[in-house]
């Protein structure tokens, strides 16, 4: 019998990851929640799965039936309340989303973790596509001396048509997203490769007429932010959130004074592409470039998986985290870390740039600052509770 028996809330996200579970045989999905239940992929695995529309009914039912983990793929903004819930029931939590989006629900997941001693991760999938994973590999290495910048550009923009289907109502979180709120695959896979978290953020956000046009029913119009931080580690790093910027789809470097990486952008095919000084080169290195084609002993496993081949290792991630204990680096500091840093970042575009220090969570001191702080750009269902706004200021 499988030991991971796994609930799986939202179904539409969680379509992604629900056929990777049903191939592991160490993993059963015990039950399924969404809303729109219908909104599930057409898998005959899954007619005998029981479906719940009610968030407490499925975890009742869950438990029932042995259910001693959920994975949550639920609305962007909503992840911390239901994880807390969940691990209170006494089941371990993945989040494939934003921990939290308010720094008080950040105090909040971070405390549930440690209060029920449950297991919880954030399951961002950038970090181990192959580009990714092999810059980690040098990164870690050594090769590149003392890390001194990185940088990580996620762009997705779209048609109205496009915007709309992924916009099903007036209060839809993703009409009211401002643009340093989704940066998990933009800072995900820095903060992965050098290992390092936030430490101070300052932001800055541009304007987007194109977006503007739409603003009746898409309250977001700007159309990038760009924050620039100080890490833990002591390097300075540059990403954006979710752009809607003319541009490759995106890229990332990390250099330091001996050598640096970069993948995505103009570099083909998922290749890594390392740079020396002349001085710095290795014996034997012939030129200052090199194009490298990540390997890894799991890629034809991988390759057919969403993200490219990212979906596949969170699950393996999330296999070897429930049944060996291997601790994942995405654990629930650094999670809140990410989250607090796109909190944090949008009130300094709002404040022209204005530095912000994110608390560490780890600290309860840091924490009691912040605890009731739940300053947020989104409403509720109804149109009420947003208490920022969702994009700069703009005169026409």
């Amino acid at each position: 019998m499988a030991s991971i028996k796994m609930g799986v809330f939202g179904a539409w996200r969680g379509n992604s990851y629900i056929g990777l579970m049903l191939d592991e045989p160490e993993i059963e999905i015990t039950a399924i929640c969404d809303k729109n239940i219908d909104s599930l992929c057409e898998d005959e695995r899954l007619e005998k799965i029981p479906k719940y529309r009610d968030f407490d009914t499925f975890l009742a039912k869950g438990r029932e039936n042995g259910m001693n983990a959920v994975f949550l793929a639920n609305y962007f903004h909503q992840h911390a309340p239901f994880a807390v819930k969940a691990m209170e029931a006494g089941l371990d939590v993945f989040s494939e989303c934003t921990a939290a989006s308010t720094l008080g629900e950040c105090v909040e997941l971070v405390e549930a973790v440690e209060r029920t001693g449950r297991k919880y991760m954030l399951c961002e999938n950038y970090p181990f596509m192959n580009g990714m994973l092999k810059m980690e590999e040098i990164t870690q290495q050594g090769a590149l001396g003392s890390l001194l910048y990185a940088e990580g550009e996620y762009n997705h923009c779209g048609n109205n048509d496009e915007l709309k289907r992924l916009t099903p109502g007036k209060y839809h979180w993703r009409a009211w997203l401002p643009r340093t709120y989704y940066l998990t695959h933009s800072l995900g896979p820095v903060m992965y490769i050098t290992k390092s978290e936030v430490r101070y953020v300052s932001a800055r956000a541009a304007h987007s007429d194109l977006l503007y046009e739409i603003r009746s029913w898409r309250h977001n119009y700007d159309g990038a932010a760009h924050m620039l931080c100080e890490m833990t580690n002591g390097m300075t790093s540059r990403f954006t959130g979710c752009t809607a910027m003319a541009s490759d789809y995106g890229r990332y470097r990390v250099c330091g004074d001996v050598s640096g990486v970069e993948t995505g952008g103009y570099i083909p095919d998922g290749k890594v592409r390392q740079f020396w000084h002349n001085h710095t080169k290795p014996a034997g290195q012939d030129a200052n470039v090199a194009l490298i084609e990540p390997v890894f002993d799991d890629d034809e496993k991988a390759k057919n998986a969403g993200h490219g081949g990212g979906d596949y290792r969170v699950v393996q991630n999330i296999k070897e985290y429930l049944l060996n204990g291997k601790q994942p680096f995405f654990d629930v500091y650094r999670a809140v870390n990410m989250s607090a840093t796109a909190i944090l970042g949008w009130r300094s575009c709002l404040n022209h740039g204005e530095n912000f220090r994110v608390p560490d969570f780890r600290i309860p001191e840091e924490r009691d600052a912040v605890r009731d702080d739940c300053l947020t750009p989104f409403p509720d269902e109804n149109g009420g509770g947003a208490t920022l706004p969702a994009a700069l200021p703009y005169n026409e």
